[in-house]
């Protein structure tokens, strides 16, 4: 049952991540890294699958290996945390989620910023 779990997780977050794809401000590759996570747990083939495709494996491998995020990753979360801020403004929520909300956003992009971009950065010269 746990390696149904892992498994189900594993492909909602992949089909979740292909929206992304073509959907703009929904992210992809926090979901590729999420479905190669459950897939470690319960579906190596599809782990294996994801680390050696071409354009998915690299971001994932940057990951795990450096946890280095790619320029345009960054910009890309950017702009859509941005678009995201003005549509909590004009909304009707209350007054304290317009303040926390994009407060949290401002923390999670100051996280992002500060992950290294190439695996040079993270190396050290001996």
């Amino acid at each position: 049952m746990r390696i149904l779990l892992w498994r189900a997780l594993a492909l909602l977050a992949l089909a979740t991540a292909m929206l992304g794809v073509i959907l703009p401000g929904l992210p992809t590759v926090e979901f590729l890294l999420l479905s190669a996570w459950a897939a470690g747990r319960g579906w190596p083939a599809l782990e294996r699958w994801l680390l050696a495709h071409p354009r998915f494996g690299p971001p994932i491998r940057r990951w795990r290996e450096y946890g280095a995020i790619s320029r345009h990753a960054k910009w890309m979360a950017t702009l859509s945390m941005s678009i995201g801020v003005i549509l909590i403004l004009i909304s009707s929520l209350p007054h304290w989620a317009k303040g926390l909300l994009p407060l949290t956003m401002a923390v999670v992009l100051l996280w992002l910023w500060r992950r290294p971009e190439r695996e040079a950065e993270y190396q050290t010269d001996e």
